[in-house]
């Protein structure tokens, strides 16, 4: 028996509570996690991404229960145990068992103590009632999706006919896709050292591998030597759309622009013989870029500076190409960070959007005539893909838009959504455009 079947239900139970307040008062699911007992994280990190994932309905049948809201603590523990609950024989616990350890959990805190015969009498009333207040919750869009009113409604003038896909998939596991270093071998090369290693996978996209079971990195052949990165198919789009046809009388300039933690930073290091500079506001991020490239064996400069203040960093010389990976809702990657749907706000967007049109019109004029930006977000709003590049190109005349992919939607049936290197669908939700500047 491990650490973690050893340990009770119920302190898992308050260590999920703890990270769900946490997200409410708007600390990320990351950071909140981090700070759980290395002993205890990795099963409160599945319990809290399947509440996450439930949170909407948690909270429909929480106000059904109890409409006064409790003391926030309180509310986090009500709506920890219901979105655990309310599946019913398809919930991962004995309900009984869930009710009795989430009480327990309750009475070892000190905060929630006072309140735990509140807590009791909740659950067991939802227990008795449940089939019920989940059909009254069903016309809910928040409990039926499990996203905020306005995220749904965002999507749906987005997507008219792909929004229910994009949120069904948001509360998918997403795979575990291993990006190979072509410096060492080809992806199929790769599938042979996981076959005989007793690891199931698959090819994806030109580059791709995706894992039929997620494993710790320190598992998989060759990861240390850098024969592998974990990457996202759609992510791996991003340095074969920026360098293919790509041609320089000398040494390719390349800017990575908001590069960290360098996952396409390194894919563009492992394609070509460029000079690459990797730029992040961040310097701890920073650091973690240097590590990325370190255990591929591979070098870039690497600067810590805000991209769109461009005297700060720029030498004057100017880049053949340019990666805008711009700051973004991450609306694309909520399977992987389902606490994202929870922080975002409605009016982070507008934000978001003035802060990529900034960065497009900083960057542009440090692109040779003829040179090349790939603009990509890992959202699936229009406002922060097609809607700001069309913005940009009525802007600027010297731009003109080549073959990219646009809109990835995860799992969506929109005919975009299915690139040719990447059928399977499976994939983060992502925008790409490649632009070019006009020859002078």
């Amino acid at each position: 028996m491990n650490d973690e079947q050893r340990l009770p239900l119920w302190r898992q139970l308050q260590a999920v509570t703890n990270v769900l307040h946490a997200i409410r008062r708007g600390q990320s699911g990351t950071a909140a996690l981090a700070e759980v007992t290395p002993a205890l994280r990795p099963g409160v990190q599945a319990l809290s991404f399947e509440v996450l994932r439930s949170l909407g309905r948690a909270q429909a049948l929480r106000k059904l229960l109890a409409p006064r809201a409790p003391p926030p603590l309180v509310d986090a523990l009500l709506c920890t145990a219901l979105a655990l609950l309310w599946r019913g024989q398809d919930a991962s616990y004995d309900a009984f068992t869930l009710v009795n350890q989430a009480v327990e959990a309750a009475k070892k805190s000190s905060t929630i103590k006072p309140q735990a015969a509140f807590v009791n009498a909740c659950l067991r009333r939802f227990l008795r009632e449940r089939k019920r207040m989940v059909e009254q919750t069903d016309n809910d869009p928040v409990a039926r999706w499990n996203h905020p009113a306005w995220w749904i409604k965002q999507l749906q003038a987005d997507w008219p006919s792909q929004w229910q896909s994009i949120l069904a998939a948001a509360d998918w596991h997403a795979p575990m896709v291993l990006r190979v270093n072509v410096r060492h071998g080809a992806p199929a090369d790769y599938l042979k050292i996981l076959h005989d290693a007793g690891i199931s996978a698959t090819a994806i996209g030109a580059f791709g591998v995706a894992l039929e079971c997620a494993c710790a990195v320190q598992l998989l052949p060759g990861f240390a030597e850098g024969w592998v990165s974990v990457q996202d198919s759609a992510a791996q789009l991003a340095a074969p759309l920026l360098l293919a046809g790509l041609e320089s009388a000398g040494e390719l300039r390349v800017l990575d622009a908001c590069a960290a933690p360098g996952g396409k930073t390194a894919h563009l290091l492992e394609l070509s013989n460029a000079a690459v500079t990797a730029l992040d506001v961040d310097p701890a991020r920073c650091e973690r870029i240097h590590q990325t490239i370190e255990r591929l064996g591979l070098h870039a400069e690497v600067v810590a500076a805000d991209a769109a203040d461009v005297s700060a960093w720029w030498d004057g010389a100017p880049f053949d190409a340019i990666l805008l990976d711009a700051p973004c809702s991450a609306s694309g990657i909520v399977r992987r960070h389902p606490d994202i749907r929870w922080l975002r706000r409605q009016t982070d967007i507008g934000q978001l959007v003035a802060s990529q049109a900034r960065l497009l019109h900083r960057l542009w004029p440090l692109i040779k005539p003829g040179g090349r930006l790939l603009y990509c977000t890992c959202s699936v709003f229009k406002a922060e893909g097609e809607q700001q590049v069309a913005a940009f190109l009525a802007n600027h005349n010297q731009a003109k838009l080549l073959a990219s992919p646009g809109h990835l939607l995860p799992l969506g049936d929109h005919p975009i959504a299915m690139p040719a290197d990447n059928p399977s669908r499976d994939h983060d939700g992502f925008y790409y455009a490649l632009l070019e500047k006009a020859p002078a």
